[in-house]
């Protein structure tokens, strides 16, 4: 049943403050005639000058008495006997250009400043991030935040100030500061957080285990395909200094922390009673006592997802995801969902953020019509990053011609810089640059240009994402290709694969085989037998969710790799592949997954193995639904045209067009051209 209810109620708009300046109707209440005051101070020496630059005055005080008279007029006069001076609230006209805050030349539209709730939050968080602790202690801000963080440690009985025992020896601390920063880029709070320098801690004295799980951002998107097909919304919450709520079975001493020594006692140490940030073993302490108390409230552990958590009551289920602090569930209804979240404000400090919105950088918008993802915000982050705002777009990831060989004569450039930027790459998590990230790592340094041509891709696109649809049924299927030989340096093919549930796209891999092979077959029959390992695991996990499975379909574009996993007859001429791919012919034979031939211009997978053209390339895009983020313009009918047109047709912000697919074609006429199995599970096999 899904859930209508939203769980949480988020608070209203902003409060609406006392306007600053009066009507010139208005009549402005300056005290009470008949009172009288005491003599007005003498005025202060001190005076500003706007040729020297100087602060402009905030009252009438720091005026030369003569000046306020001046300014306030003969009506001011009368009651300068028996009222405090007032300035004078008419508007000026004229401001001198030097006294304007920012620049005088930007334009400023009105929805940038009608939110007094950013102005009135600024002023309580500090902009920038410290350097060291002699850096924060000059902001009161940052005092602030480095004396919530000990107070936290004292409400949660930490440690112990302790007499250090013989030959110990204490782990050093250290204070890191990060500013929050909110969808929009706004910096919402400072953090000041007390770590551990835990690379002194040796194995065997200081630690023992340390391994916890983590959901694989797989499992949350199976989550939030699964919750939108059933119309449930899904909540967030935060739990506030997780790792100080794990106990450890080590005995571990740390030392004060640094410029907040005990006065009586500087030389004492630490004793933990609880996990600290930055020691090996704190991942695993809060795992196991988040886990012990999830189990003790009724949940039952997923059989594969040991980070997926579900509750049955009655005939309502409440489902629980998992990635280290930070909480994600929902349920069918609304009386369980909230029972949880008052549950685990009992046990834990927990900030609740209402509904799903911003996770793991991917930006979260759940409607009536289904879920859309996507990362405009990161996106525009690392192009500021890497300084390429002003760059020209590109329509595709990478030009079909384009030669990744060794360049050893080319010119050598910033190793830092580099990996830098294929890391953001891989932070990135959309399927359309998996394939470009990947192979442009395993390059040498001088494909750089191919690297910032994928940058540029990302300024075409950057509010492109996935669409999980309300209206998708809940089927199961994957799509595979191979490039034989793709790579020009070592000469090893390249795997893709996708995975599907119902119309959504929840996982998908580009990845460089480990060995040559000498033939498409093997090329083929390696990438069938890495996407059926990931259907497994998905439908393994999916049975939590209570959903059944029988033959999964597995469509392959190559004819001789589905007969080799069919025919034994066969298998004694391909001995040269690896036993540990024929595991495909095994589950083959016991029904899990269905082997299916797919034409090639219907494979999916295609696009994360090789460049492809432009019009292969969107049309592609398009039929795994990425695209479905024309849905997603508010409404905005001028701004939909806009974006489908540059989306269907490659169309540049300085009036440039690439050649379209089809320039007879509508805008959105690619939405006619995807296969029947697309959108309907009965029809699959007639479209293939």
């Amino acid at each position: 049943m899904p859930c209508t209810t939203p769980a949480f109620e988020l608070s209203g708009g902003d409060e609406e403050g006392t306007p600053i300046f009066e009507d010139e109707e208005g009549v402005v209440n300056d005290g009470d005639a008949g009172a009288t005051a005491p003599a007005a101070a003498p005025p202060s020496s001190a005076t500003s000058s706007d040729d020297e630059g100087g602060p402009l005055p905030t009252s009438s005080s720091s005026l030369p008495r003569q000046q306020v008279q001046a300014e306030a007029g003969p009506a001011e006069d009368a009651r300068e006997a028996t009222s405090e001076i007032v300035p004078s609230r008419q508007v000026q006209r004229d401001h001198p250009p030097h006294r304007m805050i920012g620049d005088i030349h930007q334009h400023v539209t009105r929805s940038s400043v009608n939110s007094l709730a950013f102005f009135s939050h600024s002023a309580y968080v500090a902009s920038f991030e410290p350097r060291d602790v002699s850096h924060a202690l000059s902001d009161p801000n940052w005092v602030k935040a480095m004396h919530e963080e000990l107070e936290n440690f004292e409400r949660n009985h930490v440690w112990d100030l302790v007499e250090p025992p013989p030959n110990c020896r204490p782990i050093g601390t250290k204070w890191v500061f990060k500013n929050k920063q909110g969808e929009d880029g706004m910096v919402v709070r400072n953090k000041a957080r007390l770590v551990a320098q835990g690379f002194y801690q040796k194995e065997g004295i200081d630690y023992e285990e340390t391994f916890a799980p983590v959901a694989r951002l797989e499992a949350i998107r199976i989550l939030l395909a699964f919750a939108a097909s059933k119309g449930s919304k899904l909540q967030q919450m935060d739990v506030k200094s997780a790792f100080l709520d794990g106990f450890i079975e080590e005995e571990v001493y740390v030392r004060q922390p640094p410029d907040f020594e005990s006065a009586k006692f500087p030389d004492r140490v630490y004793k933990l009673r609880k996990a600290l940030y930055g020691l090996k073993q704190a991942p695993r302490a809060w795992y196991a006592r988040l886990k012990s108390f999830m189990l003790k409230s009724g949940f039952v552990m997923g059989s594969v997802d040991k980070t997926l958590f579900l509750l049955s009551c009655g005939g309502d289920t409440l489902i629980v995801q998992i990635y280290v602090d930070d909480i994600i569930f929902g349920g069918s209804s609304h009386a369980l969902v909230s029972s949880f979240a008052e549950q685990m404000s009992r046990e834990f400090e927990m900030s609740l953020m209402g509904e799903l919105q911003f996770f793991l950088r991917l930006q979260i918008k759940q409607g009536p019509e289904g879920t859309f993802v996507h990362q405009a915000k990161y996106t525009r982050d690392i192009l500021k990053k890497f300084d390429m705002g002003d760059s020209k777009p590109m329509t595709t990831l990478m030009s079909t011609n384009t030669a990744l060989d060794a360049d050893d004569d080319g010119e050598a450039v910033d190793q830092k810089e580099f990996r830098g930027m294929i890391g953001s790459l891989r932070t990135r998590r959309r399927p359309s640059r998996t394939f470009d990230s990947r192979s442009a790592f395993v390059r040498v340094t001088g494909r750089l240009l191919g690297l910032l041509t994928v940058k540029r891709y990302l300024k075409f696109t950057p509010e492109l994402g996935l669409w999980y649809s309300s209206g998708s049924s809940l089927f199961l299927r994957g799509f595979l290709d191979a490039d034989h030989a793709g790579c020009r340096i070592d000469r090893k093919s390249t795997s893709g694969t996708c995975q599907l549930l119902g119309t959504s796209l929840v996982s998908w891999s580009s990845r460089k085989q480990a060995s040559v092979s000498l033939s498409t077959t093997e090329v083929e029959y390696i990438a069938a037998a890495s996407c059926c390992s990931q259907l497994l695991w998905m439908k393994a996990t999916l049975s939590d969710f209570g959903l059944r499975f029988g033959k999964i379909p597995l469509l392959v574009d190559s004819i001789s790799a589905i007969s080799v996993a069919k025919n034994p007859v066969l298998h004694s001429r391909t001995k040269h592949i690896d036993v540990r791919f024929h595991f495909l012919r095994d589950h083959y034979e016991k029904g899990d997954i269905d082997l299916v031939h797919v034409a090639s211009e219907n494979q999916l997978a295609d696009i994360f193995t090789k460049p492809l053209e432009f019009g292969t390339f969107v049309c592609l895009r398009a039929r795994w639904i990425e695209a479905k983020v024309l849905q997603w313009t508010g409404g905005n009918a001028r701004r939909r045209s806009v974006m489908e047109a540059r989306y269907t047709e490659g169309r540049f912000g300085n009036g440039g067009v690439s050649p379209p697919m089809d320039r007879e074609a509508t805008p959105m006429d690619w939405r006619s051209r995807v296969p029947p199995w697309c959108s309907n599970p009965s029809a699959w096999r007639e479209g293939v």
